[in-house]
């Protein structure tokens, strides 16, 4: 094994050579990734077999400590490694795990998460997407919608609804579901920054391997659990810093409001240390808690409050600028796109229900029909809720 000195210069000279910018988000993640695993510093402590180095998690630590302040293109990989590879890990078969979390590290396979519906909202218990035994395979009826990065994306984790007549936690199961199977259908959905980030996916009786079931058939919801936790981590935990990255230089310009970029520092910083802790939980083996709801709702304050200083600064450019300042541009979809990392990974009403819960030990939201079948829920009127007869109006509540 690689001493953790010798290990810490191969970080550096690694971090030394800037990374290649191919034009587009896309391309760059990718051939940063494959740069990244080609130099053993992908996966640092996911064992060996399953394509990662094996190494304690100080070397991870390491990692991180070289890499703290750079701008890297890691963003497209959020899913994949971030939520998808932990799932696996914890819950996959060693067949998902062998078969698939090598090409994740390598870049060679991403991933998306199929979690939301029309008619579920932030109930994601409440799922619709009907899927049923017939032999050797599962049958996938349904639509699954706020899909990112599906249109790109080899396979997806999928929870779907295996029995309607058990309470809704107790009737999910989740798949692992390769995108191109035949009847699965891809429409992106526009948002307001003009991009197309998201997707809605429709399912027509798509078969998929009965092998393809992570965890337990009727095990999902534990499962489902753990994808969302290691959700929050992402995005609440992320290395990026809002003040050293890409859009810094706006708030470094002569003028700037010098009371609000202390502001902002002082939070950021107050973020850095939450997501250090969470990360050290989920290093040590421990699967992420509350911790991840906490870092989730100071990052998504924090974006907001970083998006809203960059406008403000610059000034009337904020509102009006000339086609070609493309930074102009960039600063005003930040500002635009903000608000919904407050909605992604679960709202933030979501994130303080589970933080007065369990944190704080407040009283329970609730939940009139946790322990109904499913299909006797009172349901609103949609194509997919014929799937399985059942539905649920999507609450602020899936901390069941």
């Amino acid at each position: 094994m690689i001493g953790l000195d010798a290990f810490r210069l191969r970080c550096r000279a690694f971090f030394a050579e800037p990374a290649e910018n191919l034009g587009d988000q896309w391309s760059s993640g990718i051939a940063f990734q494959r740069r990244l695993f080609d130099a053993g510093l992908a996966g640092v402590t996911i064992p060996a077999e399953f394509g990662g180095q094996g190494l304690p998690v100080e070397y991870e630590d390491v990692l991180r400590e070289e890499a703290a302040g750079l701008h890297l293109p890691t963003g497209v990989f959020t899913i994949t490694l971030g939520m998808c590879v932990p799932v696996l890990l914890q819950h996959g078969a060693v067949a998902h795990k062998r078969r698939h979390i090598p090409p994740m590290l390598r870049a060679d396979e991403t991933w998306c998460q199929l979690f939301s519906e029309p008619n579920a909202g932030s109930d994601v218990a409440a799922a619709q997407l009907r899927a049923v035994r017939d032999g050797d395979e599962w049958v996938l009826t349904g639509q699954k919608v706020w899909t990112s990065s599906a249109e790109r994306a080899a396979f997806g984790m999928c929870i779907a609804r295996t029995d309607p007549d058990v309470p809704k936690h107790r009737g999910l199961t989740m798949f692992v579901v390769p995108m191109d199977a035949p009847g699965i259908t891809i429409r992106p959905l526009v948002q307001a920054t003009g991009e197309a980030a998201f997707n809605e996916v429709f399912f027509d009786e798509a078969r998929i391997p009965a092998s393809s079931v992570i965890g337990e058939v009727g095990g999902g919801w534990s499962v489902t659990i753990s994808m969302l936790m290691n959700e929050r981590v992402s995005l609440g935990a992320a290395s990026d810093s809002l003040l050293t990255g890409s859009t810094a230089p706006v708030l470094a310009e002569p003028g700037d409001d010098r009371q609000r970029r202390a502001d902002l520092f002082a939070r950021e910083e107050i973020q850095r240390y939450v997501a250090l802790g969470v990360r050290a939980a989920a290093e040590a083996g421990h699967e992420p808690g509350p911790g991840g709801s906490i870092a989730k709702l100071a990052g998504s304050d924090l974006v907001r409050r970083a998006a809203t200083a960059h406008l403000h600064q610059r000034g009337a450019a904020g509102v009006a600028w000339d086609p070609a300042d493309e930074e102009a541009a960039a600063v005003a979809r930040a500002f635009v796109h903000a608000p919904s990392l407050a909605i992604a990974g679960g709202t933030s009403e979501i994130q303080r229900n589970i933080i007065g819960e369990r944190v704080l030990g407040l009283p329970r939201e609730p939940d009139v029909d946790r322990h109904l079948p499913f299909r006797s829920v009172p349901q609103n009127a949609s194509p997919s809720s014929a799937a399985v007869d059942a539905g649920s109006p999507g609450r602020l509540n899936e901390t069941s």
